[in-house]
């Protein structure tokens, strides 16, 4: 489909999804960010709901301003996937033992590395300003300074929720590895940090909604937050990447005998800032919940932990801002998805996928998220399909 036109307050909103579908709660935020007076366009994905502030599943453009709680908590959170020399052929019958030894290589929820990972042991790990981005920790915020030892064990690490890492296997038999993660309680403490400061500043007293509270370039508080927001970013990329080489060298171990090669890593963000030119203007655009898809630009569009995944290349469509959604999105919360189905419902829904099957990830069960199929299909303006996966073993949080 292409994307229907709902008038907003300052700019229209186009809409990816039906806007019949879309619940109150977060049209009545789409609105919101309408109405914001730096606001330049709004661009709504198919996997669309309710956030904090702005909805999960936007692409907000604005002209000299940023609002912090429009990035998200999670700053730089996004998915990285690789394919594999394996196929299907090669795995065993029973995965439980890959699936723990990835648990054992990148620690999950809370959990943290026991020593710092020394990237230069990682194989074939580009350590290229490595150095530089740590020495850049300096910079942030003092209220967030005494975590650097934290921010150092949490780097290689999966976090909870819906981050997880997952074996997953191609239409054509293909063996990928994928996972999602991001900037860790470091990008949280400093999104939640920022997002209080913005909301003192006096431009923003009068805004509809308290959470849209934004920076205007050329202060110093704005200047504050963009070193914060790209080093967060960067964070959160790396942390991706090492826990790729660490899952990746599960797998080198695990099938030894195969001598396992990869392939270019797929990596990318969504839930960030990016600065970028559209109709002859220097915007600063954030994609909450979206990914950017440029011409030829490679994405990773996730389902839910019993569906599967598209790999895709976007087409890059202006009217988007060049983007698409981040994944299915949910259709309940967390809450509802816990009163509404049960561990039985879980197991069900994840039959032949090895993971965890318990209460404390029925939050995550795949009737609590929207089709990924027709999310692809609602924006085929926005991204051609390289790839469907199927995860045969998923580790959450």
């Amino acid at each position: 489909m292409s994307y229907v036109e709902v008038p907003g307050a300052k700019v229209p909103i186009r809409m990816w999804a039906d806007p019949s579908s879309v619940e109150g709660g977060a049209m009545q935020q789409l609105q919101n960010v309408a109405t914001l007076p730096w606001i330049k366009g709004l661009a709504v994905m198919p996997d669309v709901h309710y956030g904090k502030g702005a909805t999960v599943g936007s692409v907000i453009a604005m002209r000299g301003a940023v609002c912090p709680a429009a990035v998200g908590v999670d700053i730089g959170c996004g998915m990285s996937a690789v394919k594999t020399s394996l196929t299907a052929n090669d795995l065993p019958g029973d995965l439980s033992r890959l699936r723990s030894k990835i648990e054992q290589a990148i620690p999950v929820g809370r959990g943290l590395h026991r020593e710092a990972v020394d990237p230069k042991r990682l194989y074939q790990f580009p350590t290229a300003g490595w150095d530089d981005f740590w020495s850049r920790f300096d910079g942030v915020a003092d209220a967030v300074k005494f975590r650097r030892e934290r921010a150092a064990l949490q780097m290689g690490t999966l976090g909870s929720g819906n981050h997880f890492t997952e074996l997953c296997i191609d239409m054509q038999g293909a063996v990928w590895l994928m996972l999602h993660s991001g900037s860790r309680n470091i990008g949280k403490e400093l999104a939640e940090y920022h997002i209080g400061q913005a909301q003192k500043l006096p431009h923003n007293q009068g805004l509809i909604d308290r959470d849209l509270a934004v920076f205007v370039a050329d202060t110093p508080q704005m200047a504050a937050y963009r070193h914060d927001l790209f080093w967060a970013q960067e964070y959160a990329k790396y942390n991706r990447a090492i826990m790729m080489a660490l899952f990746q060298e599960v797998v080198r171990r695990e099938f030894r005998k195969a001598r396992v090669t990869f392939e270019p890593v797929i990596s990318c963000h969504h839930n960030y800032v990016a600065e970028e030119r559209y109709e002859g203007m220097d915007l600063l655009v954030t994609r909450k919940g979206a990914i950017r898809a440029g011409s030829g630009e490679f994405g990773i569009i996730p389902g839910s932990m019993g569906t599967g995944s598209y790999i895709v290349k976007g087409l890059g469509n202006a009217a988007s801002f060049n983007s698409a959604s981040h994944g299915a999105g949910r259709k309940m919360s967390r809450s509802a998805a816990k009163r509404r189905f049960s561990t039985r419902d879980l197991e069900e829904q994840t039959r032949g996928v090895e993971c965890r099957k318990d209460s404390g990830v029925v939050d995550e069960i795949p009737g609590a998220y929207k089709s990924i199929e027709k999310v692809i299909e609602q924006q085929r303006d926005l991204v051609e399909v390289v790839a469907k996966l199927k995860q045969v073993i998923c580790v959450k949080g």
